[in-house]
């Protein structure tokens, strides 16, 4: 059996922050800024507290079958709500997406070289 590739987007939004937590959170804008983020296994946070509350988990997982991205999905919710809770940033309204990599079609370029790769008789 392949192992199969997740990437899942935990979505939400920060709920009564301090001054203090929010001055934290824009004072370490630059690192979580939505063009840095990527999925990885730990997860990567992006958010723009300056315009708006929300903030986006990356994370990258994987599983043997199509069922385990459920599993998945839900440890990627419980790693972010242990991540805001352990620094103490209130959240709500969690949600999550996911995506099965092999399942995904392929973009053009993507489409070209697999064709280019392909055995000419």
């Amino acid at each position: 059996m392949s192992t199969r590739t997740f990437r899942i987007t935990v979505r939400g939004s920060f709920d009564g922050l301090t001054p203090e937590q929010h001055a934290e959170l824009l004072a370490r804008a630059p690192e979580h800024d939505m063009l840095r983020g990527e999925f990885t296994t730990a997860g990567s946070l992006t958010y723009d507290i300056a315009a708006r509350p929300f903030f986006t988990f990356r994370f990258l997982e994987s599983g043997e079958t199509e069922e385990d991205i459920l599993d998945a999905g839900a440890r990627a919710e419980l790693a972010a709500e242990a991540w805001l809770e352990e620094r103490g940033y209130g959240f709500k309204r969690i949600t999550s997406q996911s995506q099965d990599l092999s399942l995904a079609p392929l973009a053009k370029r993507q489409r070209r070289a697999a064709a280019a790769a392909l055995p000419r008789d």
